[in-house]
């Protein structure tokens, strides 16, 4: 009606920080998007995150602490996710809260220990990226921190899950009666397309080429990648690999790249602000990870209709509807086999050429509806 205005309804998400990531891409691209029609605020645990930039001007960005978390000493890094436990309740009230209808806790771990705190004045939403029976390991530690997690997500009125993979295993290891959805991952696929035009280098294809997108964390399994490029290498069975990415491992894996002399066959590129051209001129994408929630970087290689290759994990969820693919044993065994079978055959693998469509509008539907 003439003369009546509106007031956009105030949204927080949280997340530790929007560095280079599959759920901090998620996020930042989401609420680009949602920013036309809701008040949107970003609340981060560390501040001067690599994607920060691409953050739309019309959402508020606030940091717990002004500095990233790689430029803090060894000492800090194990002092402050306690202190950060330990002191919720007032970091809650005091930097957090706020006039907002919905908070969302973006990602396993801090964030979601922070927007636990009881609020009755907004809704409380945690968003699970990942595979929780896998994610915090074995042991002593990570049954504490299963008890603690259970407590914590109780606490909040909604979750949702990026696969349907996440969800039955969050519900066999936590029976809690918190209401649940699965919704899948938000993407800005024109974007993707339009990145992947802007090559800066090419690659060398020599020899069949794949390609990685992933943190160089544990659960990613670089590790065993190399041990299995290493032996196809010696069997004479050539190729490259190269991967996009940073992490705590950068280190232990370039030595282990080093000892098994396939520094000119197996290469970390580091932090790209554009993995997209990479993922392009490959002649395959590969993610070999020990577990998955319901990887980002597998959707948008799907958007460059680019042959693709996996471990057996819940990224099959993602490959359900389709064609150029191939899902391997989750052992060094299979994914050898696999390699070699895409090596050898590769003109076979990848002439099918079909054009991907991906539609974001029924998932901005479904995620505008729990606001």
């Amino acid at each position: 009606m003439k003369g009546v205005s509106f007031t956009k309804k105030k949204i927080l998400f949280g997340i530790t920080s929007c560095t280079f990531g599959g759920a901090e891409r998620v996020l930042i691209d989401l609420c680009n998007q949602l920013c036309e029609e809701y008040d949107i605020t970003i609340f981060t645990i560390y501040a001067k995150g690599e994607m920060e930039p691409e953050i739309d001007p019309r959402i508020t960005l606030k940091s717990l602490y002004p500095f990233c978390y790689a430029e803090m000493p060894k000492w800090k890094k194990i002092f402050l996710p306690i202190s950060l436990f330990l002191r919720k309740n007032s970091i809650y009230h005091k930097k957090i809260k706020g006039d907002f209808e919905t908070e969302i806790a973006f990602l396993e771990g801090p964030i979601t220990n922070l927007f636990s705190v009881r609020n009755l004045k907004t809704k409380k939403i945690a968003w699970i990226h990942n595979d929780i029976s896998q994610v915090f390991g074995k042991g002593l530690k990570a049954k504490i921190k299963q008890f603690l997690n259970r407590k914590i997500y109780q606490k909040y009125q909604e979750l949702i899950f990026v696969s349907q993979d996440n969800l039955e295993k969050f519900e066999e290891m936590y029976a809690i009666s918190t209401q649940k959805q699965v919704i899948y991952n938000y993407i800005d696929s024109e974007k993707v397309i339009e990145k992947s035009k802007q090559i800066s280098k090419y690659l060398e294809k020599d020899c069949p080429i794949l390609v990685s997108v992933c943190r160089l964390v544990e659960q990613k399994a670089i590790g065993r990648l190399i041990e299995v490029h290493s032996q196809l290498i010696k069997e004479g069975k050539k190729h490259k690999i190269y991967v996009v990415g940073d992490g705590p491992l950068k280190q232990e894996l370039q030595e282990q790249i080093k000892q098994e002399k396939v520094e000119n066959t197996f290469i970390l590129l580091g932090k790209q602000a554009n993995p997209y051209p990479y993922v392009k001129q490959a002649d395959a994408f590969c993610l070999f990870s020990y577990y998955e929630g319901y990887p980002m970087v597998v959707e948008e290689a799907k958007i460059l209709n680019q042959f693709i290759c996996v471990t057996d994990t819940a990224v099959r969820e993602v490959l359900r509807d389709y064609n150029r693919k191939m899902i391997v044993e989750n052992t060094e065994d299979g994914i050898k086999e696999g390699i070699k079978q895409f090596v050898e055959n590769k003109e076979k693998y990848i002439e099918q050429d079909i054009e991907f469509h991906y539609s974001n509008e029924e998932i901005l539907e479904r995620i505008k509806r729990i606001f």
